[in-house]
């Protein structure tokens, strides 16, 4: 009954080609990106506005080498990341997180008072703060991705994902396509293609912008979407201080549960590796879209990464224990790639 969806996307470009009705309940996936992107530069601007004065503040750097070492930054203004261009290129490069006052601090999130600060990078010896934040940030990438895919007036709901630990095997990002595509069983050449659009956003080194925002500021960036609005509402519910943390990459605007990583650069190998099927939800066909990563620096051999790849294509549920994972589960510290 009508067309192969599959071959059709194949021969639009990149997933492109299906219509929906439901640009007449909402704008198109680009008017909607546009409008979420403006509501955040004006909340950001508001939130920077509350420091009209120049004002210093003293940050105590940590961590090896770095001691005693004292920087005088902007208060409002500065941020982790600014702190590291005031140190090394490699500072630069490599850090992918901050801790701040000893809490995890997203990189571009700005200091307000005189703090100690610690640069946190992927060959840290405990690096499991930043592990759980690229995954994170992996996910987000997908979601991304995913929801610029398809045509314009094709809506693609993305839903609140599971926190999934690395050594769950992979990253994961649920989603709510149009009815239409109910039966329809991505191949091959679909999962390639997302993985090249991830990849085209990793080589722009986009920032992951942190901001933190009341819930209504949040229900109003998402006003067309009803997944959108319970995650925040549910987000908001769970946060000691009622906020709600929004993420822009480029102009995709996302809620998340934890901090992101800096940059998209970050990203090394990445790829899509399945899409499954969950079943009905509340709002239609849920599915779950997995993918893989290594950071930039840490690269497996092409034997390892198939063997991590195999693991990725398995659906991953968020009750998996990890006494059932297979030897060959994901770990991203440098000694078990």
């Amino acid at each position: 009954m009508g067309i192969d969806i599959a071959v059709f996307i194949q021969c639009v470009c990149s997933l492109s080609g299906l219509a929906s009705g439901s640009a007449a309940v909402r704008p198109v996936s680009a008017e909607l990106r546009r409008l979420r992107s403006e509501l955040f530069s004006r909340e950001q601007a508001r939130q920077r506005a509350q420091f009209p004065r120049t004002e210093k503040i003293e940050v105590s750097l940590q961590g090896p080498g770095l001691q005693g070492t004292l920087l005088v930054m902007n208060r409002g203004l500065s941020t982790p990341y600014s702190c590291a261009q005031h140190l090394s290129e490699w500072q630069v490069s490599s850090v992918a997180l901050a801790l701040v006052d000893g809490e995890v601090w997203p990189l571009h999130r700005p200091l307000t008072s005189s703090c100690s600060l610690a640069l946190l990078s992927f060959k840290d010896p405990e690096p499991h703060h930043v592990n759980q934040a690229y995954w994170r940030s992996c996910a987000m990438l997908l979601g991304q991705v995913l929801q610029a895919a398809f045509k314009e007036e094709f809506n693609v709901e993305l839903l609140r994902s599971p926190e999934l630990p690395v050594i769950s095997g992979a990253f994961c990002c649920d989603v709510i396509l149009d009815p239409g595509l109910d039966s329809w069983t991505p191949s091959k050449e679909v999962l390639h293609s997302l993985s090249r659009d991830a990849q085209l956003l990793i080589q722009q080194d986009l920032p992951w912008e942190p901001l933190e925002v009341q819930p209504a500021v949040a229900l109003e960036v998402f006003k067309h979407s009803r997944c959108k609005q319970q995650e925040v509402e549910q987000r908001a519910a769970e946060s000691p201080g009622g906020t709600v943390t929004l993420y822009r990459c480029g102009d995709h605007v996302d809620v998340s549960g934890g901090p992101l990583v800096g940059r998209t650069g970050l990203c090394g190998q990445y790829e899509v590796t399945a899409i499954h099927s969950l079943g009905p939800g509340s709002w239609g066909l849920q599915r779950r879209v997995q993918g893989l990563s290594l950071p930039l620096l840490l690269e497996a051999h092409h034997t390892v990464w198939r063997r991590l790849r195999d693991r990725a294509q398995r659906l991953v549920r968020p009750c998996t224990p990890a006494s059932s994972l297979s030897p060959t589960s994901l770990s991203l510290h440098p000694q078990c790639v």
